[in-house]
């Protein structure tokens, strides 16, 4: 969407700083409060006391692998799915028993749900036409324009292209002025290179629109580019909430430690605000006692060649921009992430180093 920009120009709200870096805290918009869902003869919860909040206009995105219950929770949210237990309150109404019609809550499917029988603005005006004829053309061309295919609304959804009919299911879902969108998955059916530039079209047609937006993605490129803050679901629980960065620099559990990013995870013993480890006495970001579990990132191990060292390099990845190593030390493999400096053979031994405070882990 080349033209995006100038679409947008006029319409940017002032609230459009970079995903993970809200300066102020939005009134909220959504509660969801220890949603619970257990399917009949599951042994355990689909989603097991789920809790968060929304900001107005707040994008948050739901990470975490296939059957974690990231879905589920969110067709809870959409009344799709009856919760066995708790509630979620819209602007401090409970609409938790409210049926999805009533609920004002706009949600864009995995496929696009295009009506294949009518044009793209027929699409887009399908749930405006109660503001009677005049009025839903307008808001019509508004959105079309919004989404950048000014002129396109004759069209059948066949005749675009894949990133086109999903502004066309984003548009549809944007017209009725819903105050937050549901995105179950969207990008998936999209090529590597069509996707990243999508889902940011997306996100500032959301800001523009002024509309709260909860994603749910197994992606975490995609989460940690796209949302303000990300919460990582792992067996229908909610692991950690936050903005990108503290997730993957705070992380509090060895899941979320792993699943955001790449951690070695070391046992060592904590005393205050450091820990012996096998790399010897270590800082801590925080405070802990103990016999601790410890993230350590790959770009926190510096790599040295040493011929007499123990650590043996036993494989190397080029990336362009840095190398990934596997090394093995003892009874560990680790992995080191260093820049696309001197080259290390595989074989070769190396001292291991750490450079930098490392997480303790719940």
């Amino acid at each position: 969407m080349t033209d995006l920009p100038r679409i947008l120009n006029f319409r940017m709200p002032a609230e459009a700083t970079p995903a993970g870096f809200r300066q102020q805290p939005a009134r909220v918009l959504l509660e969801v409060d220890r949603l619970t869902r257990r399917f009949e003869g599951a042994a355990e919860a689909a989603v097991s006391r789920v809790g968060f909040s929304v900001g107005e206009g707040e994008f948050v995105a739901l990470l975490g692998p296939s059957g974690c219950g990231k879905t589920t929770t969110l067709r809870m949210i959409a009344g799709f799915e009856p919760p066995d237990a708790g509630s979620v309150r819209l602007r401090g109404a409970d609409i938790t028993a409210l049926p999805p019609e009533r609920r004002g809550i706009g949600f864009v499917f995995q496929d696009n749900a295009l009506f294949p029988n009518l044009t793209v603005a027929g699409n887009v005006g399908f749930g405006v036409r109660r503001l009677g004829r005049a009025a839903a053309d307008r808001r019509v061309a508004e959105m079309l324009d919004l989404v950048g295919l000014s002129g396109l609304g004759g069209r059948m959804p066949h005749e675009l292209s894949g990133g086109q009919q999903q502004r066309v299911a984003l548009a549809r879902t944007l017209a009725p002025a819903p105050p937050l969108v549901l995105l179950d998955e969207p990008f998936s059916n999209l090529d590597a290179a069509l996707r990243a530039e999508t889902r940011q079209d997306v996100r500032k047609l959301l800001k523009a629109a002024g509309s709260a937006a909860i994603l749910v993605t197994h992606d975490q490129e995609e989460a940690l580019g796209t949302a303000d803050r990300v919460g990582v679901m792992h067996e229908g629980r909610l692991e950690q909430i936050g903005a990108p960065d503290e997730l993957y620099h705070n992380p509090v559990s060895a899941f979320v430690a792993s699943f955001i990013g790449r951690s070695n995870i070391l046992a060592g013993t904590a005393n205050g605000m450091d820990a012996e480890t096998p790399f010897g006495r270590l800082p801590l970001s925080r405070a802990a006692n103990g016999a601790v579990r410890l993230a350590v990132r790959p770009e926190q191990i510096l790599l040295d060649p040493d011929p007499t060292a123990e650590a043996v390099v036993i494989g190397r990845e080029f990336r362009g921009h840095d190398q990934l190593f596997w090394v093995q030390e003892g009874g560990r493999c680790l992995l080191v992430i260093s820049g696309p400096g001197p080259q290390v053979s595989v074989g070769a031994r190396v001292r291991l180093r750490i450079c930098d405070c490392v997480v303790p882990l719940s």
